[in-house]
């Protein structure tokens, strides 16, 4: 993920900015023999599993926003299934299918993780060691030594994203990803959505 210059260390790749941020793909499935998904100017839900509701209304709207986009008609899930009942599965198939959805793309985030990165120092103006005064390590440590290095910790984000079919009830495709560093909900969705859509157009699955 990273990589040691004279510099120092230099990142390679959810928290700093967004613009360090970078989602890469851990694994993704297709089902066998699922055809190109016809969603085009049909109704898809955004479905976010969180159990806090600002976090779940602001990804919804935000994957929402980015499935009509590609093509289709985003909902949120949260417009449609009352959150009372957004639990209750039977209730919630109800009304999906009262509002005409044909597909869900769904998204949960499965892990987080912390990773600490060290730098050891890059360059030393070649001090002696071997004594602590007179021509030893004290004046040189004060005057050769440059970048002495650091610590730092990332904020690595693993979430899963299943693309349904209601017609069908069928899962056609799933992934899991992993985000560096995302801060805000709507690039960090946008990013992911993106990757999510190149996928799914290499397996043939929208055109």
């Amino acid at each position: 993920m990273f990589r040691v210059t004279r510099a120092g260390l230099v990142a390679a790749s959810m928290l700093v900015t967004f613009g360090c941020a970078a989602t890469t793909f851990n694994s993704s499935w297709k089902a066998p023999g699922s055809e190109p998904l016809n969603f085009k100017g049909k109704k898809v839900a955004a479905l976010v599993i969180s159990t806090d509701e600002g976090v779940r209304y602001g990804s919804e709207d935000a994957l929402a926003r980015e499935i009509t986009l590609k093509g289709a008609v985003g909902v949120p899930a949260y417009s449609v299934i009352p959150k009372e009942l957004i639990k209750d599965k039977e209730k919630a198939k109800e009304f999906l299918e009262k509002a005409g959805v044909a597909g869900v793309v769904a998204m949960r985030v499965v892990g987080k993780d912390q990773q600490v990165t060290s730098s050891p120092a890059t360059y030393w103006g070649s001090p002696s060691y071997s004594s602590f005064w007179g021509g030893g390590y004290y004046g040189w440590g004060w005057g050769g030594v440059y970048d002495p290095g650091y610590l730092r910790t990332d904020t690595v984000v693993f979430v899963e994203t299943l693309v349904y079919s209601l017609g069908q009830n069928k899962l056609v495709w799933a992934s899991q990803t992993q985000t560096t560093n995302p801060t805000q909900v709507g690039p960090f969705i946008k990013e992911l959505v993106s990757k999510v859509a190149t996928e799914l157009k290499k397996q043939g699955l929208i055109h």
